[in-house]
């Protein structure tokens, strides 16, 4: 059975911009485009290696919403470009191979996760940018307060 994917529309005709419903979305779909590789000696590792690197930003989102520190957070949001590139990397190869011609998942995998790391690259760079003013501004002095007597 063929998925219809394509990002949902809010009711007011805008795009959700719930990244999580994203991601979960796209996880989604990496499952079901994976689960439709051909079983053989090439599209098996294929399919292992969308699977992983798909549905890891999903988790990965989650990581980075409980983040230790500014630098662990940037950590996150970089581990969830590289998968989304990288699930784009192995999605490229299905297409170029014709094994799911005219397939609406695959060309969902393919736009979302360019979509998704254009999202993401700003929010690194807000965040490395964050980081550095916070490094470079100098602590506060604190006088002791003192008592009136």
């Amino acid at each position: 059975m063929e998925s219809g994917w394509a990002l949902r529309e809010c009711e007011a005709g805008g795009r959700k911009f719930n990244l999580e419903n994203r991601l979960l979305e796209f996880a989604s779909a990496v499952i079901d485009l994976s689960e439709k590789l051909p079983s053989s000696r090439a599209g098996n590792p294929i399919a292992g290696q969308l699977l992983r690197s798909g549905s890891s930003p999903y988790p990965n989102h989650g990581e980075a919403e409980s983040a230790e520190s500014r630098d662990n957070f940037v950590h996150k949001f970089k581990i969830r470009l590289t998968e989304l590139r990288e699930t784009r990397r192995w999605a490229r190869p299905i297409e170029r191979k014709c094994w799911k011609k005219n397939d609406t998942t695959l060309s969902f995998v393919l736009s979302e996760s360019e979509e998704l790391n254009c999202i993401f690259m700003p929010g690194i760079k807000t965040a490395r940018q964050n980081a550095l003013r916070q490094k470079r501004a100098p602590d506060p002095i604190r006088y002791p307060s003192v008592g009136a007597g």
